[in-house]
């Protein structure tokens, strides 16, 4: 397509950035027939430094978050993998320097009288400093293209090698025309070579790979990158040459090229919103063409900027997502609706009135967060539940978004802002390496496949979800036989790989008239979990049940199923469409409106929960104990009736059951956590009662909470808020498996 476009053409660009809906072939996303071997590990692909906008080290946050004991008396969260993805622009600290003796290592050793927070200029000189205002006489900040290149990449290689862990550089980049996403180009990370490198024992690391492709796609597409240098020194034409055109399209024909950068660098005013959309539709076609499988593109906590502003850089509404995965259906393959920032006094620092559009104050995206989801994952029937309908490979992460404790330090349990990656929210993701150690490779493979479940406060740990066709005789299925499966995958850590069958992200092809089986199997961990508190969950204690914050039970498990009619064609009416602003969602009580205010593209009112697991009932749960270490499970099976139209099945659960005042509904949705954000403090309206003692934070409701004033019921008193707030309400999501009945709408999105 041509990328070039008249002040005419802006209004209707951002409807159809992308003019090709995917065909079946062109969208493969799941794993090929004949799986290799995995396992389900935990990790984390956004969280920062002092590289960008982070409080510690590199070296500091990769000790803290992957570290299994230990970890200096401090709790160690003991990630299996972990990328580190700092903003994309500029930054003037080098975060290759670390904090103290306990984080030196021959190659990158401690010095005295510096840290993560000195600048580049002071430790490596103005000289060394590349790209526009660079050198001697520039600003002393570095553009991240040069600190990816040159000293974030060197070191993670060596902290990979020398540790024997499986990490690698992400980044979370300043999106054109929207606000962040989480993203990875992995070609030439981590080679094979480095298995048999030998680390060096005295200052200084020369890289055996590179992180060019990334450190190029961050100079060519991330907003807050201005360079015009090409990846040069301003003085000379010696570097990288960089040229940001897109096969196919029409890049250096456009208003926005600038030639001397070599990139689109769409100007300000009028339709930047709908330019830089554009561009990042060209960003995501980039990865496609030239990184097809070594490439992921994630956008981050997307509600927070609010609906998109087709004058400015905010948020993404429900065509944006759809254009980016029509333009790389293996590349934007999913977003990031369960936020970090979870202890922050606007939980996931989602608020309303945040933005300012023109001048007009406009919400976040629902206003809040729904027990600590964005409302386009946490809404059944909106979002996601959309683009799961059109039979789209889009899946849900979670991410930590570290930076900092808030008005703690780094090394204390309190915090009033952030999550360490590991300590809170955790993605699931079964990565296929058979007998080979956990490569970058794999794991964005594995993120790719939409097998990944997120899950919050280690509510859960292990979950096999597996749906298998039953059919009238010889081929009927038993549900304890499929039960069978699911326990095996799950107390082996380990997905189902049977046929028949298919788990998450995965598509079951059936005959009309089919039963389909569904069984669960999770781990809800016993003992205690990341949490420092000790004292029982105020939120519950508002119905009568004493449970330790620190302790957490699983309540039940709901099965969400919605119809799959097809993918929307750009420009039609049912292809864009933003979520309602302001009190037109978010009432001023903190109630919502129902899906009846939302545009048609971007519902799916087919969606409902068609079965709540939980230890009572007609069907209840069954605990056992595996016979692999002995630790408890609970298992559990549907059968969905004769089937005769595609569509999709997906899990959710929670610590808290239906009904908790100011937390879920009758129905057991979670309510808007407007009631537990303290940037109100007047909506505040959980006590926290339990006091604590002489000396101790943590076994009774800590003195940084917030008090509760005005209107509120309890003004006055102290309030569930920050961490301890998000401690009292977890959440588990999966992602979905499809059911393709034959004859009925062809679930394009995965293979």
């Amino acid at each position: 397509m041509k990328f070039g476009f008249s002040k005419s053409q802006l209004a209707l660009a951002a409807l159809a950035a992308i003019a090709i809906v995917p065909s079946t072939a062109s969208a493969v996303t799941a794993a090929p027939a004949g799986k290799a071997a995995g396992q389900y590990v935990a990790g984390d692909f956004h969280n920062h430094t002092t590289c960008s906008d982070g409080s510690i080290s590199m070296q500091k946050l990769v000790k803290k978050v992957t570290d299994k004991a230990g970890n200096g008396g401090n709790t160690p969260w003991g990630l299996d993998w972990f990328v580190q993805a700092g903003h994309g622009g500029n930054g003037n600290r080098n975060c290759t320097l670390v904090e103290d003796a306990t984080l030196s290592t021959p190659a990158y050793p401690y010095v005295a009288d510096t840290g993560p927070s000195t600048t580049w200029a002071n430790s490596i000189g103005k000289a060394a400093i590349k790209g526009d205002n660079g050198g001697p006489t520039g600003n002393g900040n570095m553009w991240r293209w040069q600190s990816i290149q040159e000293f974030q990449y060197p070191l993670i290689e060596y902290l990979a090698t020398s540790k024997g862990l499986p990490l690698f550089i992400g980044m979370e980049s300043v999106v054109a025309g929207h606000e962040h996403a989480s993203m990875s180009i992995i070609t030439g990370q981590m080679p094979a070579s480095l298995d048999s490198a030998t680390m060096p024992t005295t200052p200084g690391y020369t890289a055996l790979g590179n992180a060019n492709a990334l450190s190029q796609w961050s100079y060519c597409f991330d907003r807050n990158d201005t360079d015009k240098s090409r990846g040069n020194v301003t003085s000379s034409a010696i570097g990288n040459n960089w040229n940001c055109s897109v096969g196919g399209s029409n890049s250096s024909g456009d208003l926005s090229w600038n030639a001397t950068a070599q990139k689109l660098m769409p100007a300000g005013g009028t339709g930047n919103g709908t330019k830089g959309h554009l561009k990042t539709v060209e960003a995501i076609k980039w990865m496609a063409q030239n990184h097809a499988n070594g490439s992921y593109y994630v956008p981050a906590h997307l509600e927070r900027a609010g609906p998109f502003y087709a004058d400015g850089n905010q948020g993404f509404n429900v065509e944006h997502l759809r254009n980016f995965n029509n333009a790389g259906p293996a590349i934007a393959f999913g977003f990031e609706t369960q936020p970090g920032h979870g202890a922050s006094s606007n939980r996931g620092e989602y608020q309303v009135k945040r933005n300012n559009f023109g001048g007009q104050l406009v919400d976040s995206v629902g206003g809040t967060t729904y027990g600590g989801t964005g409302v386009y994952g946490a809404q059944v029937g909106g979002v996601w539940d959309a683009l799961l309908g059109e039979g789209r490979n889009f899946w849900f992460f979670a991410s930590s978004d570290w930076h900092n404790r808030g008005v703690f330090g780094p090394d204390d349990r309190r915090s009033t802002q952030d999550f360490y990656p590991g300590e809170y929210q955790r993605n699931y993701t079964l990565v296929r390496n058979g007998a080979d150690k956990l490569r970058p490779q794999t794991i964005v493979d594995g993120l790719r496949s939409g097998n990944n479940f997120a899950s919050s406060g280690q509510l859960i740990d292990r979950l096999a979800f597996v749906a298998c066709a039953s059919y009238a005789g010889p081929a009927a299925r038993s549900n304890a036989a499929v039960e069978a499966l699911a326990v095996a995958a799950a107390t082996n850590n380990k997905d189902v790989d049977a046929s028949g069958c298919a788990t998450m992200g995965e598509k079951l092809v059936v005959r009309p008239g089919a039963e389909i089986i569904v069984s669960v199997v999770v781990r809800d961990p016993e003992g205690e979990n990341y949490s420092p508190y000790s004292f029982p969950n105020p939120s519950l204690a508002q119905i009568g049940v004493s449970q330790p914050l620190n302790k957490p039970v699983l309540d039940h498990i709901d099965l969400v199923r919605g119809l799959v009619t097809g993918y929307k064609t750009p420009g039609a009416a049912d292809y864009a469409g933003e979520w309602p602003r302001n009190t037109n969602w978010l009432k001023a009580d903190g109630t919502t409106a129902d899906l009846s205010v939302v545009p048609a593209a971007a519902k799916n009112t087919s969606a409902a929960v068609i079965k709540t697991f939980n230890g009572a009932g007609a069907t209840p749960w069954v605990a056992f104990a595996s016979g692999v270490d002995n630790s408890k499970f609970l298992k559990m099976t549907y059968r969905i009736p004769a089937v005769s139209a595609s569509q999709y099945v997906r899990l959710r659960g929670s610590n808290l059951p239906a009904g908790v005042p100011f937390e879920t509904d009758a129905n057991g949705n979670p309510l808007a956590d407007v009631y537990t954000n303290a940037g109100d403090t007047s909506r505040l309206t959980i006590a926290c009662k339990t006091a604590h003692s002489a000396g101790n934070q943590f076994d009774g409701c800590p003195d940084h909470l917030a008090t509760a004033t005005g209107a509120s019921p309890i003004a006055g008193q102290k309030a569930v808020s920050y961490d301890v707030a998000a401690w009292s309400d977890l959440w588990f999501y999966s992602n979905p498996i499809y059911v393709q009945v034959n004859g009925s709408t062809v679930v394009a999105g995965v293979k």
